[in-house]
């Protein structure tokens, strides 16, 4: 997959086109990028997906945009397993933002990317004051060339597929409702670096995940399986938070204990897949505290797992 930082102001190849945010790329966008890919065999061109970064909602409200399923570089990783042939990440800028649907449509769409067939959602808007749709679109599309085609929303069990459905359900700490509608566990994906080593003073030694997100949308305690250097599917219980017991106002961080494991992990690339929440966080009075519920949520995540090979 060929990943592009912006829209080229004129391109010779054509191509079938998305254009979304694809933010935790859950069954409603697999659904979508099937049928663009399924659209681009059949005419010979790459698919491609146009993508914005920051966030739209980052841009306009910085302080209330809710946090992200997955950063961007996870993103792009779940888009190529989709199979994509080409990601554009534009930066979404006050510029950007400006333009109108016209302006959109003639110089991303048209001049920058040569759409030859758009796929979007049934909701999309687009250009200043979300001026454009579907119709605006279809009617543009007859007169510059390009076909139009809408993907209808998918559902589950009666309810939307949407990133907000699974941002609801981790925070209503709820792991196989918002695994369902990803159609996949969630993962995070980091490097394991050097920490303040409190968890090994207390015989917890646990993996601190670098982040690149400085928020999450999901805390707590929860069973997980972890993939990455020596370890394949193996136990663990992760801590994803704030750390209220260490301090006040500290950094958002991801540790995981591997149960069974004793070895050197710094500097390896781990995956995490959040399987269940064991418990919130919580503030102790002491480490001996700390470590009495940390002895507790790895006897229930043992018991998590024992549950699921019966």
């Amino acid at each position: 997959m060929l990943v592009y930082r912006g829209v080229p102001s004129a391109t010779d190849t054509p191509c079938v086109l998305t254009i979304g945010n694809f933010d935790g790329v859950h069954l409603g966008h697999k659904a979508l990028l099937a049928q663009l890919k399924s659209r681009a065999r059949a005419l010979g061109l790459p698919a491609s997906v146009l993508t914005f970064e920051p966030h739209p909602r980052e841009f306009f409200a910085p302080d209330a945009a809710p946090p992200r399923l997955t950063s961007l570089r996870r993103k792009l990783e779940l888009l190529e397993n989709e199979g994509i042939d080409n990601v554009y990440v534009q930066r979404f800028s006050k510029r950007f933002a400006a333009l109108t649907a016209d302006e959109f449509i003639d110089t991303v769409l048209v001049r920058g990317l040569r759409a030859r067939h758009l796929i979007i959602g049934d909701d999309f808007c687009f250009g200043r004051g979300r001026q454009g749709n579907f119709e605006t679109l279809k009617a543009a599309g007859s007169l510059r060339g390009f076909q139009v085609e809408s993907m209808h929303t998918v559902e589950l069990e009666g309810e939307r597929v949407s990133s907000s459905a699974v941002r609801a359900a981790m925070q209503d700490g709820d792991m196989d409702h918002a695994n369902r509608l990803l159609g996949e566990p969630f993962d995070v994906i980091g490097r394991v670096m050097h920490g303040d080593e409190i968890g090994r003073t207390i015989g917890f030694p646990t993996a601190n995940i670098q982040l690149t997100q400085k928020s999450m949308p999901l805390s707590g305690i929860f069973a997980v399986t972890v993939d990455g250097g020596p370890l394949k599917g193996a136990m663990g219980a992760a801590s994803i938070g704030v750390r209220p017991t260490i301090g006040e106002r500290l950094a958002l961080r991801l540790e995981v204990y591997i149960l069974d494991f004793d070895g050197d992990l710094y500097h390896q690339r781990l995956s995490v897949r959040f399987l269940k929440k064991i418990r919130s966080e919580a503030k102790f009075a002491s480490l001996a505290e700390l470590t009495a519920a940390i002895e507790q949520d790895c006897r229930d995540v043992r018991s998590f797992f024992a549950a699921r090979q019966n």
